[in-house]
C-alpha cells in the first residue's frame, strides 16, 4: 500500500493460477521505477514471448497526507511508481511496437485525482499519469500504438482490503470487497488491450459493474471584443467562461487550441480581407 519492503508472492501466485488455467505466464519483480528494472521486465517478456503488444502499467502506492503535512519525500515517493513507473516502462517497449507497427498501453489513473483533502501526493502523481498518456497516444497513432487510461473501482489491497475472516482468497458474496472486486476491472482493460480498440488517449472509470468515459473539456466561453479585457470585464462576464452548454471534447493540444483561438484573425492583409468579406 505505501511501497515500503516488497512482497513478490502476489505476482508470483497470480502467474502461477494464469499457469494452471492453461496460460502462459511468469512474474518478474524489477522495479519499474527505474529506467534498469522496467528494460529487464520488457526485455524479459519480449524473450519470453518473442514480442510485446500490450503493457499494462499497474504500479502504484498511496501514502495519505494533505496539505500542509505532506512533504517533498510523500511526493517523490508517488511520482516514482506511478509517473516514472509508467514512462519508463512504455519508453523501453515503445521501440518493439513501433517496429511492429503496433501496440496497446493501458495506463492506470484514478478518480482520486478529482482530489480529496488528504490524497495531496497520489492525486498529483494520478494527474500526471494523464498528461504522460495524452501526450503518447498522439505520438504513437502513426505507428498503430493506442494508449488509453484506466480508473478502477475497486476494492484491492492498495485501498486497505484485508484477508477474508476464512482464509480463503474470495471475499463473502454480497460484500463490499466482493461488490467491488478487482476482477470487475478486468473487462474494460481488456477491451482496451484489444485489437479492436477504437479509442486512444481517453480515461475510462470501471469497477462494481458500472463502465463510464472520464473526459477532459473546455466551455466555450467568452470572447472580448477589444484587444485589452480587463480584471472587470472576466468578472462581469464569469457565467459566459463558466457556461457548460456547448463544451467541447478537445481530441489534443492542435484541437484545443484551433478552438479556443478560432476568433483570431490570421496574419496578412488578404487573410483580414476575407475576414471582412
Amino acid at each position: 500500500m505505501g511501497g515500503k519492503g516488497a512482497d513478490a508472492q502476489p505476482a508470483f501466485r497470480v502467474a502461477t493460477e494464469i499457469v494452471d488455467a492453461g496460460g502462459v505466464a511468469s512474474a518478474d519483480t524489477s522495479d519499474v521505477a527505474t529506467v534498469d528494472g522496467a528494460q529487464a521486465l520488457i526485455d524479459a517478456a519480449v524473450e519470453q514471448f518473442g514480442r510485446i503488444d500490450i503493457v499494462v502499467n499497474n504500479a502504484g502506492i498511496i501514502r495519505w497526507a494533505g496539505m500542509p503535512e505532506v512533504d517533498e519525500d510523500n511526493l517523490a515517493r508517488h511520482l516514482a511508481v506511478h509517473v516514472l513507473g509508467s514512462f519508463n516502462t512504455t519508453r523501453a517497449a515503445w521501440p518493439h511496437m513501433v517496429e511492429q507497427g503496433y501496440g496497446r498501453i493501458v495506463m492506470t489513473t484514478s478518480a482520486g485525482l478529482f482530489g480529496l483533502p488528504n490524497n495531496t501526493s497520489y492525486a498529483t502523481a494520478k494527474g500526471a499519469v494523464v498528461g504522460l498518456t495524452r501526450s503518447i497516444s498522439t505520438a504513437g497513432a502513426a505507428h498503430g500504438i493506442k494508449v488509453n487510461l484506466i480508473a478502477p473501482a475497486a476494492w484491492t489491497r492498495m485501498a486497505g482490503q484485508t484477508p477474508p475472516a476464512d482464509g480463503t482468497d474470495r471475499p463473502d458474496p454480497g460484500s463490499i470487497e466482493a461488490q467491488m472486486a478487482p476482477d470487475l476491472v478486468a473487462p474494460m482493460v481488456a477491451y482496451l488491450a484489444h485489437q479492436d480498440c477504437p479509442v486512444s488517449g481517453e480515461i475510462y472509470a470501471a469497477g462494481a459493474g458500472r463502465f463510464a468515459r472520464i473526459f477532459i473539456g473546455s466551455t466555450v466561453g467568452y470572447v472580448h471584443p477589444t484587444p485589452e479585457p480587463t480584471i472587470e470585464d472576466v468578472a462581469r462576464n464569469w457565467g459566459p467562461i463558466n457556461d457548460e452548454s456547448g463544451y467541447s471534447v478537445p481530441a489534443d493540444l492542435g484541437d484545443w487550441s484551433a478552438t479556443f483561438m478560432a476568433h483570431l484573425v490570421p496574419d496578412g492583409p488578404d487573410a483580414l480581407d476575407a475576414v471582412r468579406e
